[in-house]
């Protein structure tokens, strides 16, 4: 076994030279040259035998006995044989059955006690150590986290150095001090830490502390105060340590069904509020845009599975049959009382079926509600169909967070289509281009240069930089960004050549103004800047379906905007002049 320990090469010099190893010092030091590590024993040292050989041997011993007893026992059943009575080969075989049973448990528990008893004695942190034992600390938890391998590692492994004078605490008592130790310790579990102390303010400040210790790094300039933590808890995030600043911009107003909106954008790129603008003023001086929402229904696809395709394929035509649906949708909709099935699509591979339901939320986004309308159904198809194995309640032909085809086609969330007629004076004077030259440009960038590139959904020049910022100001998930920015960008010359008709056409924004992050305070007051806050009681749904209409508004500036922009020559110029810092940015790092 010697043959197969693990070394580890420190570099010559003073660091390497002041190591302290927590349990006992390395056993020699070559003279100018390399310490080796003392190798960290295994289970399997203290067996005669390869640990593969060892193991094939009790395992056969084990269900060899076990076969021989069993079919002697039953030779003393049928020949009414007592069973106490034993001949000496039944009792060897039974302190071989007894001596392999002792063995297998011992070898599944060893080496997870091993483990507890490691991690407990490496698990101490105390950083008001003097730097040599700070520096034995790192060196006993990266020997712990050391990959295994029966090589020699020529390159020197960094030490986690810690320097308590970055730490931060935020500690306000010693009772809190005792908790954090108790968390790094691995007594009390992080992730319990809010209905332990039913504070939720309280636990973050501990867990952020408990996070500094055991990874030795500063979250100096992660914001802790001034963020309502007991908002998140169940809903939004889980094991929170701090809060991150996204600055939020505003632009507009955006002129749109008659109606101006300022557009809250939370981004860290230089430009885009300040183009989403232009195109907003471009927009304002041409008389407005108007947008139609075309469809409205969340969708959810389970995937089932039968013994045939045959089978599959039953459930599918009883699925698709308009006779059931009315009483599907009955099923459906006791998931709640804005759930509305409209439609359910099926398509089959093989012997898997997969079922595609589409369903109103009202003013929720909805992923919650649709899911557990479609649970209801699956349940209520178990009866009719009880050979059906549903393998997940999502089979991803819905298609959630992913570029998909269906989605483009089919739509999932508000489908929109919002236009515009600019007029040539403005492109003149606001967007410095003019209408033959943003034709052509989006037929070869937007249209040609997206089908060349083999896009999916992706017809457009920045669909996804004012979805993204407007979902993060407003709660949505932000990585529901990926479908809700589909979008075909469409301009044409009009009124003989002179004005330009600008449409944009985004099949599936997924958006909701209750749930969620939407509930958030910040998040809640740019919802209310739009007027668009919680639910409409008036017209359930209608909340949602504007702001997906503004969504849209919002993308059709931007487009007007940076397609001028490129077609004028200005893209990177006002990049250069305004998406610069001119701090120095290695001395910040410093």
């Amino acid at each position: 076994m010697d043959s197969h320990r693990r070394r580890r090469a420190l570099p010559e010099g003073p660091t390497a030279s002041s190591l302290k190893l927590l349990k006992k010092p390395s056993s020699a030091v070559a003279k100018g040259s390399h310490r080796t590590a003392s190798p960290t024993l295994k289970a399997s040292d203290a067996l005669p035998l390869p640990l593969y050989l060892t193991n094939a041997v009790f395992f056969t011993l084990f269900f060899a006995v076990a076969y021989y007893l069993l079919h002697r026992w039953r030779d003393k059943i049928r020949n009414s044989t007592p069973l106490h009575v034993v001949t000496l080969s039944e009792l060897a075989a039974i302190v071989s059955l007894i001596a392999s049973f002792i063995y297998l448990l011992g070898f599944f528990g060893i080496d997870f006690v091993q483990s507890f008893i490691s991690r407990a004695s490496h698990d101490v942190w105390d950083l008001e150590d003097d730097a040599g034992e700070a520096d034995a600390v790192a060196e006993s938890r990266s020997n712990n986290h050391r990959p295994r391998c029966d090589f020699v590692i020529e390159q020197p492994v960094p030490i986690l150095k810690v320097d308590p004078d970055s730490l931060v605490s935020s500690l306000s008592s010693e009772e809190d001090e005792k908790i954090v130790q108790s968390v790094v310790g691995g007594t009390i579990p992080s992730y319990s830490l809010e209905s332990k102390l039913g504070d939720c303010t309280r636990a973050a400040s501990i867990r952020r502390e408990a996070l500094q210790r055991m990874s030795g790094r500063s979250l100096q300039g992660l914001p802790l105060d001034g963020f309502d933590y007991d908002s998140i808890l169940g809903q939004c995030c889980e094991m929170p340590v701090g809060y991150v600043q996204i600055p939020v911009g505003i632009a507009g107003p955006l002129l749109l069904d008659g109606f101006e909106y300022t557009v809250p954008m939370a981004t860290t790129e230089g430009c885009l509020v300040a183009s989403t603008n232009r195109g907003c003023k471009a927009i304002y001086a041409s008389g407005g845009a108007t947008s139609v929402v075309l469809r409205d229904g969340m969708t959810r696809a389970p995937v089932v599975r039968f013994a045939t395709a045959k089978r599959a394929a039953e459930l599918k035509f009883y699925m698709e049959d308009p006779l059931n649906f009315d009483t599907l949708a009955v099923v459906f909709n006791r998931s709640s009382r804005f759930a509305r099935l409209q439609s359910i699509h099926c398509s089959m591979a093989g012997r898997n079926l997969y079922m595609r339901f589409s369903c109103s939320t009202g003013d929720a986004m909805g992923m919650n509600m649709v899911s557990k309308g479609v649970q209801n159904v699956l349940d209520f198809l178990q009866n009719d169909f009880p050979d059906m194995d549903v393998i997940g309640i999502s089979g991803n032909y819905c298609s959630d967070k992913k570029p998909s085809a269906v989605n483009w086609i089919e739509g999932r969330g508000k489908s929109v289509v919002c236009e515009a007629i600019i007029k040539e004076e403005v492109i003149k004077k606001v967007l410095k281009s003019n209408v033959a030259a943003l034709v052509e440009l989006n037929m070869l960038k937007n249209l040609a240069g997206s089908a060349v590139a083999g896009v999916l959904g992706g017809y457009n020049a920045h669909a996804s930089n004012i979805v993204s910022a407007i979902f993060i100001a407003t709660g949505q998930d932000p990585a529901q960004n990926i479908e809700s920015s589909h979008c075909i960008t469409m301009m044409e010359a009009v009124n003989d050549g002179r004005d330009l008709h600008i449409s944009v056409s985004m099949p599936s924004i997924e958006v909701g103004t209750v749930g969620g992050g939407t509930q958030l305070a910040s998040q809640s007051a740019c919802l209310n800047l739009l007027g668009v806050k919680g639910a409409n009681k008036e017209s359930p749904g209608s909340n949602a379906r504007l702001l997906a209409a503004i969504v849209a508004g919002s993308v059709l500036a931007g487009e007007l905007s940076l397609m001028s922009a490129i077609a004028a020559g200005q893209l990177v110029r006002s990049h250069m002049k305004y998406n610069r810092s001119s701090k120095d940015v290695c001395n910040m790092a410093n």
